[in-house]
């Protein structure tokens, strides 16, 4: 099912040290890829035309992880919409634009499951993509996320015989796990869940406060797995990859497979990090989606499946907060 492998392709991970870019970097050296290329955002700004371009042209990758983001959670996205869909817009056209000119083969675009419409149906599957309204309090971030698709598909669809371009996308749901953002404003549901309770934890709390009602539903993968899936999409074999997607719906959706309440995950990542307080809820917060639980069976079919529980996982990040 897979494409033979060459494990001394050279093969651009961007945005290694973000959660994703790290653990990918990981599954690649743990099958033996050696010839891993990196750059720091010190070392190269990939919202620069000029410097993605003068990196390219220098390192010749054979293939190309995408996994370099501007990414937060609802505050966030809410406070910096400029600068989500600009940041994520330069650094998409950059590095697809750039790898095309330079010769490289396959691409990988990690997308996000926000690109789905607020009230999609549930379990997302890949086909509602621009059926409705998206929402609004991601909604340039998950712009970007969809032209990024868009462009590799236009990329296949215009070079894909003459060049032999062949750039794939993948949108996971929810991620957690090492490498993540604990930041108290600017996080992720989970991370800012773990630190929130490590800190009450610390300072005997009584209670802690989430935001919003805690009704709304979300999918959870642990990014180590996440990681595994990506690796997994790409050494797919073309015929095989094609047979799960169509030229203008080529993205393949990566979850867990289940969902639960944000009370439900606040009460696991409580006992994890074994909180003994109250938990609460702020209605006058906004909750986000209602719901949002991809519908992974293209990628399952073809044979992959996520092998971290919630429970697991949760447990897996909390050691890595307390060594950070």
């Amino acid at each position: 099912m897979s494409a033979p492998t060459n494990l001394n392709e050279k093969i651009y991970v961007a945005g290694h040290r973000g959660m994703v870019g790290s653990a990918i970097v990981r599954n690649l050296q743990a099958l033996g890829y050696a010839n891993i290329v990196v750059r720091t955002h010190a070392e190269l700004d990939l919202t620069n035309q000029a410097q993605v371009a003068a990196f390219f042209e220098a390192e010749k990758p054979d293939q190309v992880y995408l996994a370099a983001a501007k990414v937060g959670g609802i505050h966030a996205n809410n406070t910096y919409p400029a600068d989500f869909i600009y940041e994520n817009l330069m650094v998409q056209n950059n590095v697809i634009h750039q790898a095309f000119l330079n010769g490289v083969k396959k691409l990988l675009f990690l997308g996000s499951s926000c690109i789905y419409p607020k009230l999609a149906s549930q379990p997302m599957e890949e086909g509602v993509l621009l059926t409705g309204k998206l929402e609004p309090t991601n909604e340039p971030y998950a712009i970007a996320k969809i032209a990024g698709i868009k462009m590799c598909e236009s990329y296949n669809r215009q070079y894909g015989q003459s060049h032999g371009v062949d750039y794939r996308s993948v949108m996971p749901t929810n991620l957690y796990g090492p490498g993540d953002n604990y930041h108290p404003e600017n996080s992720h549901v989970v991370p800012a869940l773990i630190r929130r309770f490590h800190e009450a934890k610390i300072s005997n709390a009584p209670e802690v406060v989430i935001w919003g009602t805690g009704t709304p539903k979300r999918e959870f993968l642990y990014v180590d797995d996440m990681a595994a899936a990506s690796v997994f999409v790409m050494q797919l074999g073309k015929k095989t990859y094609d047979s799960q997607t169509e030229p203008m719906q080529s993205h393949i959706n990566v979850g867990f497979g289940s969902d639960v309440t944000i009370a439900e995950v606040a009460k696991a990542v409580g006992k994890a990090v074994g909180y003994q307080g109250s938990i609460s809820f702020d209605p006058s917060k906004p909750d986000g989606a209602p719901r949002k639980w991809m519908d992974s069976s293209r990628l399952n079919q073809l044979g992959w499946s996520p092998k971290v529980d919630l429970v697991k996982g949760l447990e897996l990040a909390y050691r890595n907060f307390l060594i950070l």
